[in-house]
């Protein structure tokens, strides 16, 4: 596992966790604009940025064990407190549920997991599952040059500035063999998982979380555009589970509100957690 680390090594702890399809140098933002001294710890979970893949099918409680590796290591006798973001989030706040007294504080920044599936989508999703084990996994997009890679970013999230754009090429990305860019992740995370989202086995697990959680939300997210409105009865049945929550929404930012907003969320976090 690659793991970042910014600030003193007696400086207090935070643990960042990126999401799908990112990295962990992607929290340089709001590292940048946080004004206390912290030791932050980010790392990049397996098959992302610089850790190592599995060249097969990924399985999220592997996830939570990686979480548990990490913590481990650098805080094996104190409770942490945690910063993530989506796939990240959704670790976090199992974990916090699975092990409470390993979480002192929880940012989630939209980590309310995905929504829910019937048990009749079963045997479709086995049969996909099983085809595409006889096949090649599904590779990501390649593209010329870092630039170009860097314009493909913009383009799905216009409120990237040029220059965070740029800066996110050049970690999201990684270099081929014939010299084309593409998404540094393994293309076995698109890979169909045959075990369906079961929601209510998360509802039981955040019931048992007891650190404060701090939700931030981005208002122009596909999160309430795709999933459902934040305030539906599936998505506000998710939040109630957690008995001592904070919600906020950023009304300038998307689902990757620490591209969009890192200021802002930085703000967040540090009124939130105790320095």
């Amino acid at each position: 596992m690659h793991v970042r680390i910014w600030g003193a090594d007696d400086a207090p702890l935070l643990v960042m966790l990126h999401g799908w399809g990112d990295v962990s140098a992607s929290w340089q933002f709001v590292v940048d604009a946080l004004a206390c001294e912290w030791r932050i710890v980010a790392p990049d979970w397996r098959g992302f940025g610089l850790s190592q893949a599995n060249g097969d099918s990924y399985w999220f409680p592997d996830y939570i064990a990686d979480l548990e590796a990490l913590l481990d290591h650098f805080s094996p006798d104190q409770p942490v407190r945690l910063v993530a973001h989506s796939l990240g989030g959704n670790v976090a706040s199992l974990y916090a549920g699975i092990r409470p007294e390993r979480v002192e504080r929880l940012v989630n920044l939209e980590g309310t997991g995905l929504p829910p599936h019937s048990a009749e989508e079963a045997p479709s999703r086995y049969v996909q599952w099983l085809d595409q084990l006889r096949g090649k996994a599904p590779g990501f997009r390649s593209y010329p040059d870092y630039s170009s890679f860097a314009a493909r970013l913009h383009k799905d999230n216009p409120r990237l500035s040029t220059q965070r754009a740029a800066f996110l090429a050049r970690h999201m990305g990684e270099e081929a063999i014939d010299g084309s860019i593409h998404l540094a992740a393994d293309p076995h995370h698109r890979w169909t998982n045959p075990v369906l989202y079961r929601v209510e086995e998360s509802l039981a697990i955040w019931r048992k979380v007891t650190a404060p959680v701090l939700l931030i939300t981005g208002a122009h997210s596909f999160l309430f555009s795709r999933f459902f409105s934040p305030d539906s009865y599936e998505y506000r049945r998710r939040i109630e589970c957690f008995t001592n929550i904070r919600e906020v929404m950023l009304e300038h930012s998307g689902h990757n509100m620490h591209h969009d907003e890192p200021e802002a969320v930085a703000g967040l976090i540090e009124e939130f957690m105790p320095s």
